[in-house]
C-alpha cells in the first residue's frame, strides 16, 4: 500500500535523466508518481518502493508539483494541455527538459489558460552527476512560484540558481552550452596548432589551465571586472591583441592547420581597430555590442543571486 503520509511529486518522462530525478526525489522524502509510455523505463522505476508508475498521464494522481523531463517542446506542451485542465490551482509544472526560453513563454501562456503555474529548471548535469546528487538547476519564473516548488528543487539538486523571469533559466543554459561548444572548437584548433608545432599536449594544458594566464583571465578578469564595469583604460591594447591574433593566423597557415573560430574572432578585432578602439584594453571589443544595441553586461547589480 502506498505511503500516503508523504507528499507526492509527479515526474513525467522516465528517460535517463527523468528516472534519476525520480530516484533522487524518492530518496529525499517524496512519494513519486512516475509516468512513461515505455514499459522498460517503468520497470526500472518499479524497483523503488517509493515510486509508483503509470503509462497514461490521465491516470496520474493530483500533485502540487509536476516535473517534466521530456524529449521535445511539443511533447511538453501536449502534457501541459493534457494535465493542466484537471490539476488544482496550486500545481506547479517544473520544466527540466531542454527547451528554448521562447518555449517557456508559450508554456506559461498555456498554464495561465488552465489556472496552473510553471517554472523552468534547466539541468546543468549529466546523468552520472544527477545520480550522485551533484546537479545544478538554472531556474526562471515568478519568485513566489519558485518558492512553492523549492523543496522539490532542492531534493534533486545540490544548488538552485535563480536567473530571473520565466525562460531565463533555459536561456542561461543555452548560453552556457553555446560557450562550451564554441570553446571546444577553439581547444581543438589550439591543440592541432600545438601538436603541429611540436608542443607536448601536457605542457600546453599546463599553460592553458594556469590561473594567472591561459583561459581563466578573459573570464575572471577581463569579462568579470573590466566588461561589467566598463573599465577599458590601460591593459593590453586592442592593437596588440590583434597583432597576436594575426600571428596565430599566420602560424596556422604555415602549419596548414584548419581553423574556424580563431579566424572568425580576428574579424572582431579588425572592426574594433577600425572603430577607433586601438589603445583601449582588448576587452573593449564589448563596446561594439553596446553600439549594436546589445550590451555584453548589465553591471554588478545585474548578476544572478
Amino acid at each position: 500500500m502506498a505511503d500516503t503520509s508523504r507528499e507526492t511529486v509527479v515526474v513525467v518522462g522516465l528517460g535517463n535523466m527523468g528516472l534519476e530525478i525520480a530516484i533522487n526525489l524518492a530518496g529525499n522524502g517524496y512519494r513519486v508518481a512516475g509516468c512513461d509510455p515505455d514499459p522498460q523505463r517503468r520497470a526500472l522505476a518499479d524497483r523503488y518502493d517509493e515510486i509508483d508508475t503509470f503509462a497514461d498521464p490521465s491516470e496520474l494522481p493530483a500533485s502540487d508539483t509536476v516535473v517534466l523531463s521530456l524529449p521535445s517542446p511539443a511533447v511538453s506542451m501536449k502534457l501541459i494541455e493534457t494535465l493542466g485542465p484537471r490539476l488544482g490551482g496550486r500545481t506547479v509544472f517544473v520544466e527540466t527538459s531542454t527547451v528554448g526560453p521562447h518555449d517557456m513563454v508559450a508554456f506559461g501562456e498555456a498554464c495561465d489558460r488552465h489556472g496552473v503555474k510553471i517554472i523552468d529548471a534547466a539541468v546543468m548535469a549529466g546523468v552520472d552527476q544527477m545520480r550522485a546528487g551533484r546537479a545544478v538547476l538554472l531556474v526562471g519564473g515568478d519568485p513566489a512560484v519558485i518558492e512553492h516548488a523549492r523543496g522539490v528543487l532542492d531534493a534533486f539538486s545540490r544548488r538552485v540558481t535563480v536567473f530571473g523571469g520565466l525562460g531565463s533559466g533555459m536561456a542561461a543554459k543555452v548560453i552556457n552550452n553555446a560557450i562550451a561548444h564554441a570553446l571546444m572548437v577553439v581547444f581543438v584548433e589550439a591543440g592541432a596548432m600545438a601538436t603541429s608545432a611540436g608542443i607536448a599536449t601536457d605542457a600546453m594544458l599546463t599553460l592553458l589551465t594556469d590561473a594567472e594566464m591561459g583561459i581563466h583571465r578573459p573570464l575572471t578578469y577581463r569579462y568579470a571586472e573590466r566588461v561589467r564595469r566598463g573599465d577599458f583604460e590601460g591593459g593590453m591594447p586592442i592593437s596588440a591583441a590583434r597583432k597576436d591574433s594575426t600571428l596565430a593566423l599566420d602560424l596556422a597557415q604555415r602549419l596548414q592547420v584548419p581553423i574556424f573560430t580563431i579566424q572568425a574572432a580576428q574579424s572582431v578585432y579588425d572592426i574594433a581597430l577600425a572603430s577607433g578602439y586601438s589603445d583601449l584594453d582588448y576587452s573593449a571589443i564589448a563596446r561594439l555590442w553596446e553600439v549594436w544595441g546589445t550590451p555584453a553586461a548589465q553591471g554588478l547589480e545585474g548578476t544572478p543571486q
